[in-house]
């Protein structure tokens, strides 16, 4: 249960805190700066970046990235809150789906209602990103994910 964490929107003070939770875990950093930290979540406590997650938008598709929690802060709902928040954020920003790529993660999303596709299956607009072109490895497993939408 999250008893101290608090979610926010990234600030530039928190991308060096991002990156390097980010490298930690072994996830891509290269193409992240002040600029395309502008649709990320953090999860603070007590003003520390604990948890983070992003979401680039591609026309009516968005690539959710960069799910990331502390070694120390996992098993405790903070990864499902994250979710839960670029989700929202999504779906009140009219993105008509969610694809993300992950090399380990694929267990965690399924029980999220993703779904496993092949990655010639993502939206061609999403498939462009540099997740998909240049930055995540083509083993990595594809998931995706529709979005409620009000106008539906």
């Amino acid at each position: 249960m999250l008893i101290t964490a608090v979610l926010h929107e990234a600030a530039a003070d928190n991308v060096p805190s991002i990156v390097a939770l980010l490298a930690q875990a072994g996830l891509p950093t290269a193409d992240l700066g002040p600029a395309a930290l502008d649709d990320f979540i953090v999860a603070l406590d007590g003003g520390e970046v604990i948890g983070a997650v992003g979401l680039e938008r591609h026309g009516d598709h968005g690539l959710l990235r960069s799910l990331v929690v502390a070694p120390e802060w996992r098993d405790q709902g903070l990864g499902c809150a994250l979710v839960e928040a670029i989700e929202a954020r999504a779906t009140a920003a009219g993105l008509r789906s969610l694809t993300l790529l992950t090399q380990t993660a694929a267990p965690f999303f399924v029980a999220r209602r993703y779904t496993a596709i092949d990655r010639a299956q993502a939206p061609t607009p999403v498939q462009a990103s540099s997740e998909f072109t240049t930055l995540c490895p083509a083993s990595s497993n594809c998931l995706t994910k529709t979005l409620a939408r009000s106008d539906d």
